[in-house]
């Protein structure tokens, strides 16, 4: 099915995009932008779920170990014992 762009300003974006992206053709460079949005909406996750899932890792990880001392163990990693 044919795409036809009846708006003036959306037809020179097409023929700019397909000029600076060195496509075949304004349907090239449509087709480009068009999935290029798609990838980006569909990988567009709201801040509200990503932090949910933070905190879900946070939660299971649990806690650090109190009496962890991070100087001898560095020591220990290095044979600076």
């Amino acid at each position: 099915m044919p795409l036809f762009i009846r708006d003036d300003e959306v037809a020179a974006m097409a023929e700019e995009l397909a000029r600076l992206t060195k496509t075949r053709s304004k349907t090239e460079a449509v087709r480009m932008a068009l999935q290029h949005e798609l990838d980006r909406t569909r990988a567009h996750v709201p801040l509200r779920d990503r932090l949910a899932r933070i905190h879900e890792k946070a939660a299971r990880i649990g806690l650090p170990n109190p009496t962890f001392d991070m100087k001898a163990y560095t020591d220990e990693m290095w044979g600076d014992t």
